[in-house]
């Protein structure tokens, strides 16, 4: 299982995308005030201004889905399926994610850091692990087709 390149591929988008549920993905100046935006919401030191549950889920939705996908080595085309449609709700995180940025305030200034990248990069290793897949499902029908 590991010693495949997809798994590697598919491991480490399960552990990039499991750790923006830790990490700060920018930081809000509004009207003088420093805001922290993270996958718990928007917060202005303890006091959580926009609640960021439906971020969470969907994160934790998409990583626990990295982790289910690594699994299924021997269902190959269940597999590219599966990471296909993680390729797609990591698009929308990153929308949700825009979304929650723009709409809470007015006239807001934004501080990116770098997990705000995380789901891109994480697209990116969906995208070579799905090569990959192919790959191998290529090789064995042909195969296959030999015998």
């Amino acid at each position: 299982m590991i010693q495949r390149i997809q798994s590697v591929f598919i491991f480490l988008a399960a552990l990039i995308t499991a750790s923006l549920l830790k990490l700060n993905f920018a930081e809000l100046i509004v009207e003088g005030e420093y805001y922290i935006f993270s996958a718990k919401g928007i917060s202005l030191g303890e006091v959580i201004k926009f609640d960021g549950l439906p971020l969470m889920l969907f994160t934790g939705l998409i990583a626990i889905l990295h982790f289910i996908a690594l699994f299924l080595y021997k269902k190959r085309i269940r597999q590219i399926r599966l990471i296909g449609f993680t390729m797609i709700l990591l698009i929308g995180l990153l929308a949700l994610m825009f979304y929650f940025l723009y709409s809470g305030f007015d006239d807001v200034k934004v501080v990116f850091k770098v997990p705000m990248i995380f789901p891109l990069i994480a697209l990116i290793l969906d995208y070579l692990a799905i090569r990959a897949i192919g790959r191998d499902e290529a090789l064995v029908r042909s195969l296959d087709r030999i015998r």
